[in-house]
């Protein structure tokens, strides 16, 4: 009897590739191109699973896919995936929550700390032989031990965020959320607020903000004039979030101190960009949950995901994380 047809669009560990051939038929794709998409969308026609990043999922690509029953995506975020056309094919669309709160977070304090510190601008300073005793004050940042943050998005990376704030940095934290949330402001003395009031009382602004209708372009201009002049901006969201052309002028007039990006509204992001000649920003290149641990983590779980919800669809006791 021959197995049913997976697609793998992702570059997977042997071992899950094996606990997956046991029940699949695989069809392997370890790069997405313009050369190899063609062959892709043909091999949809017999595929009841599909599992990987970076493939735009949508109404087009579905009508290639009669017998696709679910999409496993090796992320959290599912932004590349059209829920309506899932839903309309009833077709199960799966994600990788938890496994990356605790990377993620760790990554904000070392933003954070990165811009506060000065320690990219002062890595170079030191590397191009510039250091000069004479100059130490001009090397002077600001520290993040007992001052305020904000957290715009209090879901599951917030709290993690919130717990290293609260326990390790002796931090006031205040958040946005769209409900309030009594057992973090018990857990952590935090406290919820509108988003002019985080903004204007906040040392330090961490942005995991989702991509949504309401939040594309949700800080801008008017929201960095409301700043003080000493905060520090960290992007781990969206990059559609952020106006960066405004991002850019409250950095470069010194509306705010520095800032931290993770994540951009182009990526890679442009060469030319303005924000690459700035002394006062960090740029990292989306690597949020980008250690071997936390990726062999989220490929286990969207490995898991595809099983369960193929073999497995009525059984509660199999753990699947879904979307729809």
């Amino acid at each position: 009897m021959l197995k049913p047809v997976v697609i793998v669009h992702a570059k997977l560990p042997a071992q899950l590739l094996r606990k997956l051939e046991a029940h699949f038929q695989l069809v392997i794709f370890e790069k997405l191109s313009a050369e190899t998409m063609p062959l892709l969308r043909q091999q949809l026609a017999t595929a009841v699973g599909i599992i990987g990043t970076g493939l735009r999922v949508d109404e087009a690509l579905l009508q290639q896919a009669p017998l696709l029953k679910v999409a496993s995506t090796v992320s959290v975020g599912y932004d590349q995936y059209d829920l309506p056309a899932l839903q309309r094919r009833q077709i199960t669309l799966t994600h990788t929550p938890y496994v990356l709160n605790d990377t993620v977070a760790d990554l904000a304090f070392a933003l954070m700390l990165a811009a506060a510190r000065r320690v990219c601008e002062l890595n170079a300073v030191v590397k191009q032989g510039q250091w000069h005793k004479q100059s130490e004050s001009g090397y002077f940042g600001v520290d993040l031990h007992h001052k305020t943050l904000a957290i715009l998005g209090m879901g599951r990376i917030g709290q993690a965020i919130a717990k290293r704030a609260y326990l390790g940095f002796d931090m006031k934290v205040s958040y946005s959320a769209r409900h309030d949330k009594p057992e973090i402001d018990r857990t952590f003395q935090a406290q919820r607020a509108e988003l002019d009031q985080l903004l204007s009382s906040a040392d330090f602004v961490v942005n995991i903000l989702p991509s949504t209708v309401e939040t594309q372009n949700l800080i801008g201009e008017k929201q960095f004039a409301l700043m003080k002049p000493s905060a520090v901006f960290i992007n781990l969201g969206r990059g559609n979030t952020v106006d960066e052309q405004a991002l850019y002028r409250a950095l470069k007039n010194k509306q705010i101190l520095a800032a931290g990006l993770d994540v951009y509204q182009s990526e890679p992001i442009a060469t030319d960009s303005p924000l690459l000649t700035l002394d006062n920003i960090v740029c990292l290149p989306h690597i949020g949950s980008a250690t071997a641990e936390t990726r062999f983590a989220m490929q286990s779980c969207a490995v898991d995901n595809l099983i369960n919800s193929l073999l497995y669809p009525n059984d509660p006791q199999k753990t699947v994380y879904r979307v729809n």
